[in-house]
């Protein structure tokens, strides 16, 4: 590919949430302040909201790696389960032995006594679920019924709920009034800014091993920030595009060219018009309008008439 034109150890713009990319925006800086403090007083549901591309994955990662030693966590990386298969995935990640998994009221007694054996030993349990808004009802009414336990001064287990906003429309309906009441501490997270993006931009190339002067013009981030609406990962996808448009041309600076022709191939990115063909055309117009006006009443001098 392009990493020994440009001089790069690995690839920038992937898709994949890898931690090592990971770049302090504000939003995520903030969400993660918003976590740490939730979990540290002991809060039962958490939730993060983002739109599709905003990084919650990334930063679901992020939050399970910095978290210290004493929490014992389960990520659930596909909520789309049904309420016994949930159970069967927080027991596994949580290492709870039962003689019979299929039976789910034993199985419910060994996550409480898990949970149990692990407060006694100073340990925090905590749920992290990744794409929550795909968890049908009747599974956020289990994972709510998993999460009463409590001792007198805190609860057992924390719940970290990331998802899509589709994922506030389910909490809405009446019938998880009980559980959106228990969300003590939520979060929404926005796109970048396009002084966020040419930040992020610079980030990635740096931990990739780039080092000669900056690549992106303003311009083309400013481009960039149009079409990809300040989306982390329609950012990526261009990103990506582009270097590749200009390693096939033998250029080493990224320009507005190599960027419309980067959104021309992207789906769900896009850019204004241009103006300046129309306002000729409309310029032209409006003279021609006006010469027809002045011959009209018979304003043209001379040489014209």
């Amino acid at each position: 590919m392009y990493q020994a034109h440009f001089g790069l150890r690995e690839l920038p713009f992937t898709l994949t949430p890898n931690t090592s990319f990971y770049c302090d925006l504000e939003g995520h800086r903030s969400a993660l302040q918003v976590l740490t403090t939730a979990l540290d007083t002991g809060e039962g549901f958490i939730k993060v909201v983002g739109e599709v591309g905003t990084g919650k994955t990334l930063l679901c990662r992020k939050l399970l790696n910095e978290l210290p030693d004493h929490y014992v966590t389960a990520y659930i990386p596909n909520p789309h389960v049904t309420p016994d298969e949930l159970r069967g995935q927080i027991a596994r990640e949580l290492q709870v032995e039962v003689d019979d998994p299929n039976n789910q009221q034993l199985l419910t007694q060994a996550i409480q006594h898990k949970l149990v054996e692990l407060n006694k030993d100073g340990k925090v349990v905590v749920i992290v679920l990744d794409e929550a808004q795909a968890l049908p009802s009747e599974s956020l009414e289990a994972l709510r019924l998993i999460s009463n336990l409590e001792t007198e001064t805190r609860k057992l287990l924390h719940i970290v709920l990331f998802g899509q906003p589709e994922l506030n429309e389910k909490l809405a309906q009446r019938e998880h009034r009980q559980l959106r009441q228990r969300i003590a501490f939520s979060y929404n997270l926005q796109a970048m800014n396009m002084q966020e993006l040419a930040r992020y931009i610079s980030h990635r190339l740096y931990v990739a091993g780039y080092k000669g002067p900056p690549m992106f013009t303003a311009r083309s981030v400013q481009l960039l920030h149009q079409a990809s609406r300040g989306i982390p990962r329609l950012a990526n996808v261009l990103c990506h595009k582009v270097l590749i448009l200009c390693y096939g041309e033998g250029s080493y600076m990224v320009g507005p060219k190599q960027v419309r022709e980067a959104v021309k191939d992207t789906e769900d990115a896009s850019l204004p018009p241009r103006l300046w063909p129309w306002l000729v055309i409309v310029g032209g117009l409006s003279a021609a309008a006006g010469v027809v006006m002045i011959w009209h009443y018979g304003l043209l001098p001379g040489w014209l008439a």
